[in-house]
């Protein structure tokens, strides 16, 4: 697919060491806004997602997961520990303007890709690494991963109530949101750089981004040490009906325990429980009087009534009733695309919209190594090289 829209970041070249989530839903943002993404890949294995069920057939190393998150990028092949290798990649940060990595903290180094080394190759370069902790501390070395993330930071430790078993979040949102967080730090510093001609090294890591996102909670603990938790809010919940389930938020009115009774036809209980002290106090009687009413129609009945009041609710539904959902459709965030090898696919697209800029599916999720030779011969990369590669 092609676009005549000029994208903000055509002229950006980005070499991208990234793998699995965190880095590569960085990388693919900035390639769906138009930089040339460079994948530098292991020759054999790639990226980590590549073999992610454990296959190694052609369909198993562009699956869907995969592809999820590097459309719109090139496939290099380079054995990065191999002196010739190490040298095609300094040869290609000559003509780069971002090298981002999501490896421990050290590695970069160990490679002899680090900023202190780069920045001598070219000084207008930009170097963003993600990490699990950081690059320093008590933690810097230790494996990051974004169920890790959730334990140390107090994601995991709060739940809507205290007799609900601590769970893993099961969607990657460490991962997203440390990536989106990236995403940032390298357009801040091809900003800054526009004012000061040189490059600087980003740091992100999936710590970091899951207390910052808890910001509100940490100020609350910090000032008064008290725990702040939004899903245990004593007028906030989850309840079955009786085709599904459904959640309502009891909160942003003057009286909102007396609209949820007149929604649920109940007496109104706010004379006798009339603040969130007492509410509190009072959430397990007040959640079963819900949970009772809401158990006696369906989600859509529910869903009037409350919406007649002025209620915040939405009926709890799977990700596969969210993508057949109108609204989906309406915000353009499906693409459609005819993979070579996986054939019709449908992936998510950008969450940001450019009036002047929409996301197009340039290049399809690349096959390993599918451009290695395309990139070789761009950038006059040595012959050495070319066989390393290969």
């Amino acid at each position: 697919m092609t676009t005549t829209a000029t994208l903000p970041l055509e002229g950006v070249r980005v070499l991208d060491f990234t793998q699995v989530m965190m880095g590569p839903c960085a990388t693919q943002m900035l390639a769906d806004f138009g930089a040339d993404v460079i994948k530098i890949e292991r020759p054999g294995a790639g990226d980590l997602s590549r073999n992610f069920f454990g296959e190694t057939s052609e369909e198993a190393m562009n699956n869907a997961v995969f592809s999820s998150l590097n459309r719109n990028k090139r496939s290099v092949t380079i054995d990065t520990k191999s002196e010739e290798g190490r040298q095609m990649v300094y040869d290609l940060v000559l003509h780069s303007d971002v090298v981002v990595d999501n490896f421990r903290a050290g590695v970069m180094k160990r490679l002899g890709f680090d900023f202190d080394t780069l920045k001598t190759i070219n000084p207008r370069i930009i170097c963003a690494s993600g990490t699990g902790f950081g690059e320093t501390g008590p933690y810097a070395h230790k494996g990051g991963q974004d169920v890790l993330a959730q334990a140390m930071t107090g994601v995991m430790e709060k739940t809507q109530d205290p007799a609900i078993p601590k769970s893993i979040y099961p969607t990657t949102l460490c991962d997203y949101t440390a990536g989106m967080h990236l995403v940032q730090g390298i357009l801040a510093a091809i900003i800054g750089r526009e004012k000061t001609g040189r490059g600087q090294k980003v740091g992100v890591s999936l710590y970091d981004s899951m207390i910052a996102m808890q910001m509100q909670e940490a100020a609350q603990w910090s000032k008064h040490r008290e725990v702040l938790n939004w899903a245990a809010m004593p007028l906030t919940g989850v309840f079955d009906t009786t085709d599904g389930a459904l959640v309502v938020v009891g909160a942003f009115k003057a009286n909102p325990l007396q609209d949820i009774c007149t929604a649920l036809e109940i007496e109104d209980l706010s004379p006798e429980y009339p603040t969130l002290a007492v509410q509190r106090q009072h959430k397990p009687y007040l959640q079963g009087r819900f949970a009772e009413a809401f158990a006696t129609n369906s989600t859509a009945y529910w869903i009037e009534r409350l919406e007649a009041q002025d209620l915040l609710c939405a009926p709890v539904r799977s990700l596969g009733e969210a993508l057949d959902d109108p609204q989906t459709e309406a915000n353009g965030l499906l693409v459609d695309i005819e993979h070579p090898i996986l054939g019709d696919l449908t992936l998510v697209g950008s969450p940001v919209h450019l009036s002047d800029a929409p996301v197009v599916v340039r290049h399809t999720p690349p096959r390993l190594g599918e451009h290695t030779d395309e990139v070789i011969r761009e950038f006059s990369l040595s012959a050495v090289a070319r066989r390393e590669a290969s």
